[in-house]
């Protein structure tokens, strides 16, 4: 079985983000986004070891132990040390604690680690399931073929991959190629990070507003080209036509892909995040999934007799 089989389990429609918790989102901000989401029915909550140097396992830890049993909660192993056993189980204990948690619900694997053998990663993570630490095992930033490989691997110690985390976004929608067709033929529920593409999909850079994208090199790299700049003016101009929000719209989107991923939304605010939450009851029948699809170029798919598809 898997975890979009599971009774109960599945963690839909969208989950939360907590990168900000203790960073850029103050306590009271950041508890007031918790509540904010569990309002709006959302359980499922993502973290990782990485994220403001533990400050927001600590605090998700607090704010979810009045309602632990309610609630579907993930981290991700430590980003530097790779995939060996000796950092898998350093950083899962120490997110255990952070956590205040004897179980962790959805564990992932941060990145691809091409020097560990693939056999060390998941027969540490089936004993950890087995040792009832963790209940799921997901992958984050890996290529489909990577999956596939270590879903192969998994299988021989009685395990899977049941989730992974790609980025996804109206401007970043490379994960249609491989990924998501990959996820709806394997039963692998794809929780996309980055359904706002950083902030440029809310339509604030155009209106002279900071954030990641005017702050972090990486952001700024990442969601610097022209074209992403003009779609996000070309969703902005359709969420002010149809009297809605920009970031509504954007994450609406991302979960309407057939594939049926669970975004992940974000935000420093509680203010800031209604929005995205509101994407939760926005009403996309598919003549607007197509118009938001229009508004940026779908890629080629997977293969080299382009002619033929």
């Amino acid at each position: 079985m898997t975890l979009t089989t599971i009774s109960g389990d599945t963690p839909a429609p969208f989950a939360f983000g907590c990168m900000q918790f203790g960073g850029r989102a103050s306590e009271t901000d950041s508890r007031a986004m918790f509540d904010a989401c569990r309002t709006a029915s959302i359980r499922h909550f993502d973290t990782a070891y990485v994220y403001t140097d533990g400050q927001s396992e600590q605090m998700l830890g607090r704010f979810a132990a009045a309602e632990r049993d309610n609630l579907f909660i993930a981290s991700k192993a430590k980003f530097t040390g790779g995939a060996s056993r000796d950092n898998i189980l350093a950083s899962l204990d120490e997110s255990r604690s952070r956590l205040n948690m004897e179980v962790i619900d959805l564990y992932y694997m941060h990145r691809w680690d091409g020097d560990t053998p693939l056999e060390d990663t998941f027969e540490t993570l089936a004993a950890l399931q087995s040792d009832g630490k963790i209940r799921y095992v997901g992958v984050s930033n890996y290529a489909a073929w990577q999956v596939m490989k270590a879903q192969a691997v998994a299988a021989t110690f009685g395990t899977r991959i049941d989730v992974i985390q790609p980025m996804y976004n109206l401007v970043k929608r490379q994960a249609e190629v491989e990924i998501l067709p990959m996820c709806a033929s394997e039963g692998i529920l794809p929780v996309p990070y980055s359904p706002l593409g950083g902030g440029l999909l809310t339509g604030k850079y155009a209106g002279g507003g900071t954030g990641r994208l005017t702050e972090d090199s990486r952001y700024a790299s990442r969601y610097g080209r022209p074209e992403m700049h003009a779609t996000a003016q070309a969703l902005a101009d359709l969420a002010r036509e149809l009297g809605t929000d920009p970031a509504t719209l954007a994450v609406a989107w991302v979960a309407a892909h057939p594939a049926g991923p669970a975004p992940i939304l974000s935000a420093r605010t509680a203010e800031q995040l209604a929005p995205s939450l509101a994407g939760m009851t926005c009403a996309m029948d598919d003549a607007l999934y197509a118009r938001l699809s229009a508004l940026s170029p779908t890629p080629p798919p997977a293969t080299d007799r382009l002619e033929e598809a």
